[in-house]
């Protein structure tokens, strides 16, 4: 039995506030904990009388389990029969849930808390303390397939709301001492609970102290998802690409954990955080180690060759036609200059509308409910492909180009915010200087990755600096029986 207060339901900012004792009768405790909920109707209590002592449990109504309240609680204390009427409410705890889960709160800021986590509290008069019994039963998400990341080979599970469930789906599948998870209260109105894994014979302990320290300095008064704590964790904000990556897999997250990494499993949230995140982070998925080889090489040489479509094809397309149209076959050339003399828009504000039409066709399909989701598509389509190229107003070689950027930013779910928007630029800077601007975009697309270093680790590893013996993983994949090549730690990769 345990009678001392839960420490993990503490806050470290609690120790700076004044905390209020819980009065010495059940009646006065029932009034407080009235005021500290202001009356609200799912607050729930309900007198019992064991041995000549009246107990008063308190309870949220549907935050506990009712069965287990009424079974495993309320049932075994009007049985208790015991000729002490003089009993604490400790003694009877004691004596009547010997081996179950509980713990002794002093305090309505303590109360409150574990009132609010799911748990039942028994007052008694003559007692200026509760007994609390942990039984959440709150609705939440079962463990499903995740939606996001899509695999072929891999598992089925992904995350969900409810922390713990996804604390149990990591120790499945981590199955050692040495990983540990350690919970933080983040949010001054929402408590939220975010927990940060690690295998401790992995972490490096420099980048351990970083995470903590950053998470324990968020002033936030809500966390409703992993974006709130996001700009915290990373350390550059003035550029598309983030240094803090997301996953809705928990093996994922477990490979990431393996390496050195930090994970961050937010209560509510059905995707986990995890740092330091690399560029070629985004080009590996789990199926490339459940799969040979040789196919490997090729699904890697396919996401990076649609990285480079989705953002560049559309401003090398501007650019092409508006300064080098020489470089073009000649049938093709007279075919596009047709086609385009026929729009009644430059080029290069064709190009950016009807990509910006597209992310509105995008976003309205991600947004609107499942049964009207695919109307839009279809009204999209006819609109887009049908309807604006009889009109006249786009041409036809652009509409394929679209088409072909659409397709190769679906290869690459995680990174889409930031190839969006370096697809504008891209045509901007093919529409205004050509070639010239195509070249001095992809410049500074390169300065701009190779100047980010999260966690002073370089966010372009291992294209630049190249450490020893990361290059077998970059686009070919070693064999798993090679011994040396399973091991790989990010620590290693620090400046």
């Amino acid at each position: 039995m345990q009678n001392k207060t839960d420490n993990h339901h503490k806050k470290p900012e609690q120790s700076q506030k004044t905390s209020t004792p819980l009065e010495d009768t059940a009646y006065k405790n029932k009034i407080l904990l009235m005021q500290a909920f202001g009356n609200s109707f799912d607050l729930m209590f309900r007198e019992i009388e064991c041995g000549g002592k009246a107990i008063t449990a308190a309870f949220l109504d549907g935050m506990c389990d009712r069965l287990f309240l009424t079974q495993s609680l309320i049932k075994p204390l009007c049985e208790h029969i015991t000729e002490e009427k003089t009993s604490s409410l400790k003694q009877i705890c004691s004596s009547v849930f010997e081996g179950m889960e509980q713990a002794i709160l002093h305090t309505l800021e303590e109360t409150t808390e574990t009132l609010i986590a799911g748990s039942i509290v028994l007052f008694a008069d003559g007692e200026a303390y509760c007994a609390a019994f942990n039984a959440p039963n709150f609705s939440k998400s079962n463990v499903s397939d995740p939606l996001s990341e899509q695999q072929e080979k891999g598992s089925r599970e992904g995350f969900c709301d409810f922390f713990k469930d996804n604390i149990t789906l990591m120790r499945r599948r981590l199955r050692t001492s040495q990983l540990h998870i350690e919970r933080m209260v983040i949010g001054k109105t929402s408590n939220t609970y975010v927990c940060v894994c690690y295998l401790a014979d992995r972490v490096d302990n420099k980048l351990l102290q970083d995470v903590k320290q950053r998470l324990a300095k968020t002033n936030l008064e809500m966390v409703l998802g992993a974006g709130y704590l996001r700009p915290f964790l990373d350390t550059k904000t003035k550029t598309p690409f983030s240094g803090v990556g997301a996953t809705e897999r928990p093996d994922t997250l477990a490979a990431m954990l393996t390496e050195g990494r930090i994970g961050i499993i937010i209560d509510g949230n059905p995707f986990a955080l995890f740092v330091p995140q690399f560029f070629i982070d985004h080009f590996h998925s789990l199926d490339d180690y459940l799969t040979r080889p040789y196919y490997t090489f090729l699904l890697r040489l396919l996401r990076l060759t649609g990285f480079f479509i989705s953002t560049m094809l559309p401003g090398l397309f501007v650019a092409v036609c508006v300064f080098h149209p020489e470089l073009l076959p000649v049938n093709v050339m007279f075919d596009i200059a047709v086609s385009i003399s026929q729009t009644p828009f430059p080029l290069v504000f064709e190009a950016i509308i009807i990509h910006f039409i597209y992310e509105i066709v995008r976003e309205a399909g991600l947004r609107m409910p499942k049964m009207v989701g695919h109307a839009v598509s279809i009204v999209g389509a006819l609109v887009i492909g049908d309807a604006a190229v009889t009109a006249g107003l786009i041409a036809v070689p652009m509409l394929i180009v679209v088409a072909l950027t659409a397709i190769s930013s679906a290869i690459l779910q995680g990174i889409h915010e930031p190839m969006a928007l370096l697809r504008f630029i891209f045509i901007i800077a093919g529409g205004a200087m050509g070639l010239f601007g195509i070249a001095l975009a992809a410049g500074a697309l390169i300065v701009t990755i190779c100047s980010i270093s999260p966690y002073s680790m370089p966010y372009s590893v291992p294209f630049s600096p190249t450490p020893r013996n990361t290059w077998q993983d970059l686009i070919l994949r070693k064999d798993h029986t090679n011994k040396k090549n399973q091991q790989k730690n990010i620590s290693d990769y620090r400046y």
